[in-house]
């Protein structure tokens, strides 16, 4: 995926880099730097560490991964916060992620994870750490093709907004199935059947004209313009969306998280049924209303349900028109549902 977030060892992942939070006299520390250390080997790596010590606040080296699955460590020192003002910090920690990600490009990897830099000992606020992150990678996305994983110990270290986290909060109160007490074996119903739903309707939407005319679909009659014909392939719906609204190719698969190679096959491939999440997250790229992406969705063979907490978050960010996918992704992670892209 372009950018993932996860719940896993750092030391385990196997990535061409992995990013070793580091002082700057790259030495050996405490919690995941030492655990880096450790498993790498630590009298080898801080062998090649020396040699490249110092390095300033913000700067990023590499080193060989040694006996991680990761082929490269690349060590980026963040700031201790306190030693500088906030805005210092913030452009510090933002220059420690764009250094690492500019070295890994400049290497030629494809691949590379990243722990929450700062947010430990160095006592980086966790929320603005997270901000500082996810931007500064969103933003180096835009311009560069390379897979970025940020590592976090739980779903609890991960800290979204208190006002974001009520508002979503509170609309799932109001909207979710569960909270107003439907048997949750009847929701994981709801869910397959969608997923059951999407494997019937695909051969169907291959049929011609007078073949759909036997199966009468309720299409509300604003969005003639969004469906199309019936017996339109998906990509080719999904490129004429984009046509119609004057984006890019590339604007559309970034803005959707996914890959240059997924997105190609979308493309090229007529007979293409994406994902729910894949769909929705290109709904969300294109900035859909809620009507329209329930239309959208519906031609891939999926819905939106109040009766599945991702739907509801989903249709929170639709309904307030949130369409930063990043964001969703944060908050789906905190309320530990899959992410959009990929």
């Amino acid at each position: 995926m372009p950018f993932n977030i996860v719940r896993n060892d750092i030391t385990k992942i196997k990535v061409d880099a992995i990013v070793n939070a580091t002082n700057t006299d790259l030495k050996m520390g405490g919690g995941v730097s030492g655990a880096i250390f450790k498993v790498a080997g630590s009298k080898d790596l801080q062998e090649f560490c020396d040699k490249l010590a110092p390095i300033k606040t913000g700067q990023a080296v590499i080193t060989p991964g040694f006996n991680l699955p990761a082929k490269f460590i690349i060590h980026a020192a963040g700031p201790v916060y306190g030693n500088w003002t906030e805005a210092e910090s913030e452009q510090h920690l933002r220059n420690a992620y764009f250094n690492a990600l500019k070295l890994a490009v400049d290497n030629n990897l494809e691949t590379i994870a990243f722990p929450l830099i700062s947010s430990g000992i160095f006592g980086f606020p966790k929320e603005a750490a997270i901000k500082v992150a996810t931007s500064t990678i969103n933003d180096f996305l835009l311009e560069s093709e390379i897979d970025v994983t940020l590592v976090v110990y739980d779903s609890e270290s991960f800290v979204i907004g208190d006002k974001l986290h009520g508002a979503i909060d509170s609309y799932i109160d109001d909207h979710y199935i569960e909270s107003q007490g439907y048997d949750r074996r009847n929701l994981e119903i709801v869910s397959n059947l969608q997923e059951e739903f999407a494997r019937v309707i695909a051969p169907i939407a291959k049929r011609s004209r007078e073949e759909l005319d036997a199966y009468p679909m309720e299409m509300p009659l604003p969005l003639e313009d969004i469906i199309g014909s019936l017996d339109e392939p998906f990509s080719d719906m999904l490129l004429r969306l984009i046509d119609k609204k004057g984006l890019l190719d590339v604007t559309v698969y970034k803005q959707a998280n996914l890959s240059r190679k997924l997105f190609s096959k979308i493309r090229s491939s007529k007979g293409y049924m994406p994902s729910k999440r894949t769909a929705i997250a290109l709904a969300i790229a294109l900035k859909l209303s809620l009507p329209e992406t329930e239309a959208f969705l519906k031609r891939a063979g999926f819905a939106l349900s109040h009766a599945v907490k991702f739907d509801v978050i989903i249709e929170y960010f639709i309904v307030n028109e949130k369409y930063d996918i990043f964001e969703i992704n944060e908050v789906l992670f905190k309320y530990d549902q899959p992410l959009l892209g990929g």
